[in-house]
């Protein structure tokens, strides 16, 4: 796999929403173990809890919304369509993922006053999610997503936000 996918993953960042549903800012990308016979694989367990940012001013996750259980529901519906079951007793797979944000992020953005280009700081996040194998240990599939992070997002375009995300990363997951 790429260093730098397993670099992302360690950064621990998250996905979020913006007023509306634009889906474009999101960037997805896989790598797949190419020795991993992921048809094989029929069912999964988690690794423990996830790792996400807790957000005590609700700037990036709304207030009442349960990232944590909305991430691990989005990744179940999409394992399950894959022909995949959950078996914490003898798993095939290990699932995990970590969510969270850089607010430090900066990028050149164009000034619409004068069109002059400028710094900004613009908060990135992104979600990964990392197979392992149960019985190597062995990461054979990782997915990453990221995205700009706006202020104060509704719950409804999070979840949006974040379906996209999950589905389009597992679009790439071979049968």
């Amino acid at each position: 796999m790429k260093k730098h996918l397993l670099a992302i993953a360690t950064l621990l960042v998250f996905l979020s929403g913006c007023a509306t549903t634009d889906t474009k800012d999101i960037m997805v990308d896989t790598e797949v173990d190419p020795k991993a016979n992921l048809g094989g694989y029929k069912s999964y367990a988690w690794l423990g809890s996830a790792a996400i940012v807790f957000d005590e001013k609700g700037q990036w996750e709304p207030p009442q919304f349960d990232a944590d259980a909305e991430i691990k529901f989005l990744i179940d519906r999409e394992l399950r369509a894959h022909g995949m079951s959950e078996d914490s007793v003898n798993p095939d797979l290990i699932i995990a993922y970590a969510a969270g944000i850089d607010m430090d992020s900066m990028e050149i953005k164009t000034d619409p006053e004068n069109e002059l280009e400028v710094l900004a700081n613009v908060p990135v996040g992104a979600l990964t999610i990392i197979m392992v194998d149960a019985d190597t240990g062995l990461a054979v599939w990782a997915g990453v997503a990221t995205a700009e992070i706006q202020e104060n997002p509704t719950p409804e375009t999070t979840k949006k936000r974040l379906d996209y995300a999950v589905s389009k990363m597992f679009s790439k997951l071979p049968h």
